[in-house]
């Protein structure tokens, strides 16, 4: 190449060349691993997680794991939906259960055109990482890995076995991974608690604000309304529209809100979070947390979408249908109504209080698809040394903020773990604003600096409660 155009394409090197060269060795292998499992293409419908799952165990056979103590588990009739399970062997005739450690490797689908960059590709820009599954839940996946392999590096022995499981299907399918092993392999993934995704901590501008630990989250259930009727011609309209039924119905539905129901979790979530919101809103979750049946509070506060969703169950349409052609009267409607159930509630009371707030009764509630969720649980109390040491170390490494627990709005695989008996908690070290890794959206992206600071906590974390074996 000619000296000019050798100087042009050094200068026109990417700014994360030389970030690169500033990491620690373990931040590069970390690194490595991200990029590996980013750029293997692992959506649901044209990917594979089995890929993924079997470069994983590559590495930890070359780092020197037994093979007993890795297992590729493909549930059968799903050749693309692979998990993979590893164990780290702690101190010989230990009676402590092992420590789960839970990360999916499946994500959202995402169109090159839809990008501004390949999906399937990390690149690193403007101090964040891009790429499907960066957020979620490739970043702890990758992070996951490289402290196991550093452990065995270090010669690392806990009090402890540590058991990783990278799974397949949480963003939907029909071959979810932690169900799976559930019915089929509990006696690899059996343990004390589980550390899955669902926490991480919040930045106001670039200044950390609190770290979340999350210890509940609502249960997802969709219903169907159903209106029939006998039809006819359109040019003879009458008052028994199946169309117009329904949509009444759901208007009486949108205007309904269901009563606050705290929980173990999200009562001191607001006691908490109290401390760092303004102070309005402050006032409101102190007057909550002190009685939900403050109406006045629970409003101002619930003008909030995300604490609105946070205080009781929500139900809300996401998809409709009815009739059959232009000029007929419609013979059948039909709404699917998502619900996000508190886990102290059931299915039954939902549904029942759905059929009571449409108040018609023809408009059938069934399920649109058949729940196997677990209901009226109250959530357990965060395990303490988890809580302590967590605690501890998000003060060494962003200062005096408080550590909250929460309740996700959304869900995890975490509450197939929670109804088996295995309390799993949300926690990453992973700091950003809200909203803006644009997980399942256009251009996914982290931030770099709270990867590696995501890395370095669950190093810590994992290390700490497992416990240390004096050599």
């Amino acid at each position: 190449m000619h000296r000019t155009g050798r100087l042009l394409a050094a200068l026109l090197l990417p700014a994360a060349a030389g970030a690169q060269a500033t990491l620690t060795p373990h931040q590069r292998a970390a690194r490595e691993v991200y990029q590996q499992l980013v750029e293997i293409n692992t959506v649901d419908s044209v990917g594979s997680v089995t890929a993924a799952v079997q470069a994983m165990a590559a590495r930890f056979r070359a780092a020197g794991f037994p093979a007993a103590d890795i297992h590729i588990l493909i549930p059968p009739g799903a050749p693309t939906k692979g998990n993979l399970v590893v164990r780290y062997r702690g101190r010989s005739g230990n009676t402590m259960k092992p420590v789960l450690l839970l990360a999916h490797l499946d994500v959202v689908a995402a169109l090159r055109t839809d990008w501004s960059r390949d999906p399937f590709q990390l690149q690193e820009a403007n101090g964040f990482f891009y790429g499907r599954g960066t957020s979620d839940d490739k970043a702890m996946a990758s992070m996951f890995v490289a402290n196991m392999l550093r452990y065995r590096r270090e010669g690392f022995v806990p009090s402890r076995d540590l058991i990783l499981a990278l799974t397949a299907d949480e963003e939907g399918g029909a071959a979810n991974g932690v169900r799976f092993l559930v019915a089929k392999h509990r006696q690899l993934i059996d343990a004390a608690y589980a550390i899955n995704e669902g926490g991480g901590g919040t930045l106001r501008g670039e200044s950390p604000v609190f770290h979340s630990v999350q210890a509940a989250e609502k249960v997802p259930v969709n219903f169907t309304l159903t209106t029939l009727n006998s039809g006819g011609h359109s040019s003879v309209p009458r008052p028994d529209n199946a169309i117009n039924q329904l949509a009444a119905g759901m208007v009486n539905l949108s205007r309904y809100t269901f009563p606050v129901a705290l929980n173990a979790i999200t009562k001191p979530f607001l006691e908490q979070t109290a401390k760092v919101e303004t102070p309005e809103i402050a006032a409101a979750m102190r007057a909550v947390a002190a009685n939900p049946n403050d109406s006045v509070a629970a409003a101002f506060l619930s003008r909030d979408p995300r604490y609105a969703s946070m205080l009781r169950t929500s139900c809300v349409a996401t998809r409709m249908n009815g009739g059959h052609a232009y000029n007929a009267l419609p013979q059948t409607a039909t709404v699917n109504v998502n619900c996000r159930i508190v886990p102290t509630s059931t299915l039954e009371e939902v549904r029942a209080t759905i059929a009571r707030v449409v108040n018609d009764t023809t408009i059938k509630v069934s399920m649109t698809v058949e729940s196997r969720e677990k209901f009226g649980v109250a959530p357990d109390a965060i395990d303490p040394t988890l809580l302590g040491v967590t605690t501890s170390l998000t003060r060494q490494i962003w200062g005096d903020i408080p550590v909250i627990p929460t309740m996700s709005t959304g869900a995890t695989d975490g509450r197939f773990l929670r109804a088996a008996g295995i309390p799993t908690y949300g926690v990453s070290g992973i700091f950003s604003l809200p909203g803006e890794n644009n997980a399942h959206g256009r251009d996914e992206k982290l931030r770099t600096k709270s990867y590696y600071e995501g890395l370095d906590f669950l190093y810590q974390l994992v290390k700490q409660v497992a416990g240390t074996v004096a050599m």
